[in-house]
C-alpha cells in the first residue's frame, strides 16, 4: 500500500466522521440567526418604549388641558412656558422637556377647526407655536396640541419609523397629542 492510498482512504473516513459530527453545529446555526433575532427583539422594545411615551404624552396633555377647561390657567395668566412647566411634571420621566412643543389656538364657534401639522413637506420640524388662554364663557373650542420629537435608536437597521428627518441617520418620531374642548362656564 503506498502512503497516498492510506492518506486517500484517511481523507474519507475523516470526512465521513466530520458529517456525523454535530457538535457545534447548534452555535453556528445561532450565529446565522443571532443578528435577526436581536434586531428583531430591540425593534420590538423601540416600539414598545415609543408608544409608552406616546401614552405618558397623551395622559400628561389631558391632565395640563384641565387647568384651561376650569378657567386655571387663565385666573393665573399661565404663560406657554407656565403650561410645559405644568405638563413637564407628567411627562419628564420619559421626555426632555426642554424639547416639548405647546401649541393652544382658540377657534370661534361654528368656524371650522384647523388642526395643526408641525412636518413640512420635506419631513422637517416646523417650530411655530402659538399659546393663547382661552376667554371663560364663551362658546369658543380650544385646542391644545403637545409635540414632542422621540429619538430612534434603530433607524440604521433597515427599518425606521422615523417622520421627522426619516432620510438621515438622526431621523426622529413625532409624538402627538391633541385635547379639543369648549371652556367650562363660570
Amino acid at each position: 500500500m503506498s502512503s497516498s492510498e492510506i492518506s486517500h482512504a484517511d481523507l474519507r473516513r475523516a470526512l465521513r466522521r466530520w458529517r456525523r459530527d454535530r457538535r457545534g453545529s447548534a452555535a453556528v446555526e445561532f450565529a446565522f440567526i443571532a443578528p435577526m433575532f436581536f434586531g428583531l427583539l430591540f425593534a420590538i422594545f423601540e416600539i414598545g418604549l415609543t408608544f409608552l411615551a406616546g401614552t405618558v404624552l397623551e395622559n400628561g396633555l389631558q391632565q395640563s388641558a384641565r387647568k384651561m377647561y376650569t378657567h386655571e390657567a387663565a385666573d393665573t395668566n399661565m404663560t406657554q412656558q407656565q403650561f410645559i412647566a405644568e405638563l413637564c411634571g407628567y411627562v419628564s420621566m420619559l421626555m426632555d422637556c426642554s424639547q416639548l412643543r405647546v401649541n393652544v389656538s382658540i377657534t370661534p364657534a361654528g368656524s371650522p377647526i384647523t388642526i395643526l401639522n408641525p412636518i413640512d413637506k420635506d419631513g422637517k420640524f416646523v417650530d411655530s407655536f402659538n399659546y393663547q388662554n382661552p376667554n371663560p364663557n364663551t362658546a369658543e373650542t380650544v385646542v391644545v396640541s403637545a409635540f414632542y420629537q422621540w429619538p430612534l435608536l434603530l433607524t440604521q437597521l433597515g427599518y425606521s419609523m422615523a417622520n421627522i428627518d426619516a432620510s438621515t441617520a438622526n431621523g426622529k418620531y413625532l409624538l402627538a397629542s391633541m385635547a379639543a374642548f369648549r371652556v367650562e362656564p363660570k
